[in-house]
């Protein structure tokens, strides 16, 4: 559809006393400025990182901007290193908080500084922040918990620097029986078969179907191709009594739902 590496190391005597790198190859990739000399971690630092985590159990994520939000994240990996240059690179790249835990591993991997062990944690905050939103709309009425589907629609999908396209399976009372991705394209375009979203539609044993893909571009404006493929897609429903209960398209800050555009 168109549209307008830190290394892990083992844990001897706590964090102050771990080995710097796990080898030379890693210690290159740090800029200098950040490296910390072997033994017990600078006082400032242990200091600096005990007032953050104090603010963040008193005040939550609220009362902290995006790059000491990061730190946070990083500190578990690279605990023998100032992290504030890198967080502050980090956000440079991407734009925010969610694009840099979204961000594709392989794009991640050409930031200075950043291991395999970072871009792990990075996946698994990823995965879990999905997980949670998931589980607010799996197994439960699509209309009676719309929000969470949206909020779940974005996080998701709404940083992705490439299009997906997802297919939600509703049962007959319009509880989300499944959520599955049928495909990923590239910044502008990707692949929808609608002879396969029935089929699977049909081996679940659904009742209707959403469809969802986001534009990488952040506005979820619809394009020809977006209406084309949606009526496509329909029309390989509608013989097998299947209902296309909605295509939404997910921006940057913003949904557009084609029911409600009247565009279904």
């Amino acid at each position: 559809m168109a549209h307008g590496k830190s290394g892990g190391t083992g844990r001897v005597g706590g964090a102050d006393t771990l080995p710097l790198f796990p080898n030379e190859a890693l210690a290159q990739e740090v800029p200098s400025a950040t490296r910390l000399k072997p033994g017990r971690l600078p006082s400032y630092i242990k200091d600096h990182r005990m007032r953050l985590r104090q603010r963040f159990r008193e005040g939550g994520a609220a009362a902290m901007p995006d790059y000491e939000l990061l730190e946070l994240v990083l500190f578990r990996a690279l605990p023998r290193q100032d992290v504030k240059p890198l967080a502050h690179q980090l956000l440079k790249q991407f734009g925010d908080f969610a694009r840099v835990i979204s961000a594709r591993p392989e794009r991640l991997a050409q930031v200075k500084g950043v291991g395999e062990a970072l871009i792990t944690d990075l996946k698994i905050l990823e995965a879990a922040a999905q997980r949670m939103a998931r589980a607010k709309v799996m197994q439960r009425q699509v209309i009676s918990s719309w929000d969470a589907l949206l909020d779940y629609c974005h996080t998701v999908m709404a940083h992705r620097s490439l299009e997906h396209f997802r297919v939600l399976f509703l049962d007959r009372k319009n509880c989300l029986i499944a959520d599955e991705e049928q495909a990923r394209g590239t910044v502008d375009h990707v692949p929808v078969y609608p002879r396969e979203v029935a089929k699977r539609a049909l081996d679940l044993n659904a009742s209707a179907v959403i469809l969802v893909h986001n534009h990488p571009s952040g506005d979820p404006s619809p394009s020809d191709s977006d209406i084309d493929m949606t009526e496509r897609v329909n029309l390989a429903l509608q013989p097998l009594g299947i209902t296309l209960h909605d295509h939404l398209i997910i921006g940057s800050a913003a949904e557009l739902s084609f029911r409600s555009e009247g565009l279904l």
